[in-house]
This record gives C-alpha cells, structure tokens and sequence, in this order.
C-alpha cells in the first residue's frame, strides 16, 4: 500500500567541490514505492538513484526521508556492505543507515552471510549518484564555448610532410597569437566546433558544441607559434581544428539529485548519437543554463508537448494535454545550456519536448 507523507523541510545540499551549502524549503508530497524493502544491502555497481528508487517514487527525494545518524555524517555518501533500513517513527517513514567492519553476501535461499574485514572508508569508494560510466567522457571532453572564444583559441596551422589530416604520433603546428600558451600547461584538447545551439523560443544563440578529437603536447615554443605531438586521436585531426587546455586528471562528477529552487521550464535542444529520441541513460542538452538557476545536480521532469488536432465539431486547432514521458539529472552546467543525464523513461522522448521542475518543488 502506498503511504504519503506532506511534511515542509529544509533540504541541505552539499557541494564538495566549493564546499559550500545550498538549502531550499521543499514542501511535497514523498510516497513509497509499491512493494519496497524494509532492509537493502548495498553492492559495488549501485548508485544512489537506483537504491533510493527502490524505496521511493521519486528517487531524488532521498533526503527527505533521511533520520540524522551520529554514525553517519552524509547521507549522500553511502558504500558498499551498507544496511539501509526503511523504519517508522511516530508515523513518519525515515531511512537509516548501519555500517559495520562485516561484508554482506546474499546467498540463493535469501539469507545474507556476514564476514568479518576492516573498512576504510573514502570518498572516492562511496556509491557515485548516477551511472558515471555514461557521463564521464561528457564531463572530461564536453565543451559549450561562446563565438569570441572560437575566435580567441589557439588553432592548428599545418604539420609535418604536407598532409592536410593527421593522427596519433604526428607533429603539428599551431599559432597562438593572444599568448594563451605562455605559463600554460603542456598538455591540450584538440576540439572541432560543430552545433550551433540555439533557443527554441527566442532563437538565441547560446553556444557552440566543441567536440574533442585528440590530446596533443607542446614539444617546441617559437613566439606565436607552438610544435605538438598528438598523442591520442579518436578521428582525423585538421587544419583550423581549435586548441583548449585539458586538465591531466580524472573527473569525477560530485553532484547530489535535488530540485530546482524555483520553477523552471525550458526545453530538449540536442540528442547525441541519436536519430529520432531518446531514452533511459542517454544524455541531452536543454537550453537552459547559470543565468536561469541551473546547477549540476538539479532533476527536471520531460513532458512531450500535446498533438494539435482538429475540434471537428467547432472547426478550430486544440492542443492535447501534455504527457510526462521521463527525468533527467543535470550534470554539467553551462552558461546558457546544461548536459543531463536521462534516468528514467516512460515512452520514448524527443526534440523539444518539455524539461520542468518535479511538481510540488517549487
């Protein structure tokens, strides 16, 4: 039986990377999941959206239900071997977590083995959020850039033996004539630019997709003239193709799923590596970005906007009513648009369709 809790709460968002704290008053209703556990261990390859989606109708309310444990000081961090338990106090469902130094194996009759291992804990070991298999070439390689930032990055020129493409182990040139190389780091993306993303609405111009295709190091320095080696290459390298710095790091995405703060409504303005639409654990664009409110972390619901179809009976166009067909996660965040992470969908979702805050968050 589902069971509905309204409650007015402050949720505290925590972002590790600026380590500040960002809290909204939510009021909303949390409803269990039909049939959800009263205990879960947790494996290697979960994420905190698929656990909390087993307790919960909408995964992203997970704090909402959280109990304060003196044991454990972040909900949002939770490992591998953790017992998370649904219990009820005073009528209110709540969430608590125990942690011990025991590995938990469930064996085919249901019964859970405990054998005793020391933990040490950190923060790279705890469950990521969402899948990070799907969004981590985005995070790394991604860029949405400005006009003036084409104009102003460094660019190739030529290289070695006159050819016009080049790969992995060639020499190239580039020039750099506003000095962008000196006290850079020695190591750069190679980017095309391509998509020109543009507002649904306005027709605004809010950016420009820069794909990378390679990684090249500068090996020689003359004035505003720079000699790389590429040293990784997914396609052929050209003549014009731009140059970005390329931290030497593994991103890792610290983002926690919540609602926007106010409303928002925007659009579904790019699919990658898809035709017609798109579904659970893709990733889209929307044209919605800083300047709206947007931060990595944020979950908007998908709607497909309603057919125009014909009142044969007063001879006028209507509109049907909108549909929810999906939810995303945002996880990078531009100025003008942001990339999100489709996690759940109900029916296949598509250009322009409608990204809005979960109703009863705002």
């Amino acid at each position: 039986m589902m069971k509905s809790l309204r409650r007015i709460l402050c949720l505290g968002v925590l972002c590790l990377g600026m380590g500040s704290i960002a809290s909204a008053v939510v009021a909303d209703t949390v409803q269990l999941r039909d049939g959800h556990p009263d205990v879960y261990y947790v494996k290697k390859g979960d994420t905190l959206w698929d656990i909390s989606a087993r307790f919960l109708e909408n995964p992203w309310q997970w704090p909402e239900l959280w109990h304060d444990n003196p044991q454990i000081d972040n909900p949002h961090l939770i490992y591998p071997g953790d017992e998370i338990r649904l219990s009820w106090a005073d009528g209110e469902p709540r969430l608590t977590v125990r942690r011990d130094g025991n590995s938990r194996t469930e064996l085919a009759d249901g019964t859970v083995k405990l054998t005793p291992r020391a933990r040490e804990l950190d923060r790279d070991s705890a469950i990521p959020a969402i899948p990070m298999n799907a969004i981590q070439s985005y995070l790394k390689e991604a860029l949405v850039v400005s006009r003036d930032e084409i104009r102003d990055a460094p660019y190739l020129v030529g290289g070695q033996d006159r050819r016009v493409v080049y790969g992995m182990g060639d020499t190239v040139y580039a020039r750099d004539p506003d000095d962008q190389f000196e006290n850079a780091p020695p190591r750069f993306g190679i980017y095309r630019v391509g998509e020109e993303y543009v507002d649904p609405e306005t027709d605004e111009v809010l950016g420009y997709e820069a794909r990378q295709i390679g990684l090249a190091t500068i090996t020689a320095h003359d004035e505003d003239m720079v000699t790389m080696k590429v040293v990784r290459s997914s396609e052929d390298v050209r003549v014009d193709d731009r140059l970005f710095p390329q931290p030497d790091r593994l991103v890792r995405a610290v983002l926690y799923p919540h609602a926007p703060a106010e409303k928002t409504t925007g659009h579904i303005i790019r699919f990658f590596d898809r035709i017609n639409s798109v579904a659970r654990n893709d990733v889209v664009v929307i044209n919605k970005g800083e300047r709206d409110g947007m931060e990595p972390g944020h979950v908007l619901d998908i709607f497909q906007q309603g057919e125009l179809v014909r009142d044969r009976q007063r001879d006028e166009m209507v509109r049907l009513p909108r549909s929810r067909s999906g939810t995303l996660v945002l996880f990078r965040v531009y100025e003008k648009v942001s990339y999100g992470l489709i996690m759940e969908s109900v029916r296949p979702i598509y250009m322009k369709d409608i990204v809005e805050s979960p109703e009863g968050s705002y």
